[in-house]
């Protein structure tokens, strides 16, 4: 079974709450893309420790820390991340395919 965490915050209040603390952290008006980017790598980084060490507690830290700098980067690059996760399911929602060995492979 899955650690999870109990949310207090519906999923749209969510995203306008980090950006909120983002503008007071001062990182969307004296930030840019690159450092968020650079950011990310080093969250993806922990992240791979955590599911190394098979640490679900890390995971979902990690998860969320991505979830924080992505929200930061679509920001800084003139969009914003509801508008981007949109997209991506836009695009996926009819896709078809297979899994094959624990991955989903698109059809062509």
């Amino acid at each position: 079974e899955a650690f999870k965490a109990e949310s207090t915050y519906d999923n749209v209040e969510i995203f306008d709450l980090i950006r909120q603390w983002a503008k007071e952290k001062g990182i969307l008006d004296k930030g840019d893309a690159k450092t968020q980017l650079i950011k990310l790598y080093e969250e993806t980084g922990e992240l791979s420790q955590a599911v190394l060490k098979n640490n679900k507690e890390d995971i979902i830290d990690a998860v969320g820390d991505i979830v924080v700098v992505l929200t930061n980067f679509a920001e800084l690059a003139g969009s914003n991340i509801e508008d981007c996760i949109q997209s991506a399911y836009d695009e996926i929602s009819n896709r078809t395919g297979r899994m094959i060995n624990g991955t989903f492979v698109k059809d062509e």
